[in-house]
């Protein structure tokens, strides 16, 4: 994989603090508007970057480059993937994918007419503690409770509360909990349990954006509720409960640092199969084989699993009333 970067953000140095690591994945390129010439001659001479670009047509241009990874503000994920698809250019762009389902459907589309692999960047779906909740699931008979609370209080809250609209609580720029936080416990639930029959989403709106919420999924035989909050914070916790007993994964959504595996009256089995400290780790293992492989059928099935997150963000928002900037058209 001969990587592109697009943006400069703390995703792309959390990104590169580990991806030395993974062998055949070259750090071709990184793209920043133009003022960040700086950041970018930073990053090139720590992590040894071949080239830098402030023109993004000019980076898509690099025959050298194969590989995308769109790591900017939610807002532009949509127009970013698209110029690269169009490029013909594989693409891994970060959570949440798009602002809507339509520009979803749309850059799937793109994708498979010009046979080419598009897949989100989502942690959890690649970790290995959480490949090993889902074996033991079944051994907690059958489900009945599902909780996820992932809560962090923002450092732009403050601000926010002072009048100060950031992109963190911009509707504009598609920005709330929901898209930054508790999409984190959608893609773990639907991970594990594939699409519910029926969504709300109660959520705290501050000046038209969500600053936290709870997310009411319903499987029919069992309940779900996901919280995700960036106006206060609470341990970060995930519980599935079955007839049989139950799994506790230990810590928020986005890193399933162990799990403790507990049937009904014996002792609690603590797992933890981590093969790397990053979280983000494992899923560039997994993008690096796709595109190495052009394995179009797994990175398809992930992204058909995208898809269903994606239709659950937009029955969410309808039902919050929650409308972004590019919603508008």
């Amino acid at each position: 994989m001969n990587l592109g970067i697009a943006g400069a953000g703390m995703i792309v140095k959390d990104l590169l603090s580990f991806i030395g690591e993974i062998p055949g994945i070259s750090l071709t390129a990184i793209f920043a508007r133009p003022g960040r010439e700086d950041a970018l001659q930073e990053l090139q001479n720590q992590y040894g970057i071949a080239r830098l670009y402030t023109d993004y047509s000019a980076m898509l241009q690099d025959t050298d480059v194969d590989t995308i990874y769109v790591a900017l503000p939610n807002h532009l994920h949509y127009a970013f993937t698209k110029e690269a698809l169009l490029s013909g250019k594989h693409v891994i762009c970060e959570k949440p994918f798009t602002s809507n389902l339509a520009e979803f459907l749309e850059l799937k589309e793109i994708a498979e007419r010009r046979e080419l692999i598009l897949v989100e960047a989502i942690s959890n779906q690649y970790l290995n503690n959480v490949v090993a909740v889902k074996e033991q699931l079944a051994g907690l008979g059958s489900i009945k409770m599902v909780t996820c609370n992932y809560s962090q209080y923002s450092s732009r809250y403050d601000a926010f509360k002072r009048g100060e609209i950031l992109p963190a609580f911009n509707p504009e720029m598609s920005g709330g909990a929901l898209m930054d936080i508790n999409i984190y416990n959608i893609h773990l639930v639907l991970g594990f349990f594939g699409s519910p029959l029926y969504v709300e989403y109660r959520a705290n709106m501050e000046r038209g954006i969500d600053t936290s919420g709870m997310l009411l999924l319903d499987y029919g035989d069992f309940k779900c509720v996901c919280i995700g909050a960036k106006d206060s914070t609470a341990p970060g916790a995930v519980n599935i409960q079955g007839t049989e007993g139950y799994i506790q994964i230990n810590g928020s959504a986005n890193g399933c640092d162990s799990y403790d595996y507990v049937l009904n009256r014996e002792k609690p089995v603590r797992v933890d199969r981590k093969d790397h400290p990053h979280r983000m780790y494992d899923e560039f293992l997994h993008f690096e084989r796709f595109i190495r492989e052009q394995d179009r059928k797994t990175a398809a099935e992930m992204l058909a699993h995208s898809e269903r997150v994606m239709r659950v963000i937009e029955q969410a928002k309808a039902s919050a009333g929650l409308v972004f900037g590019s919603d508008r058209g």
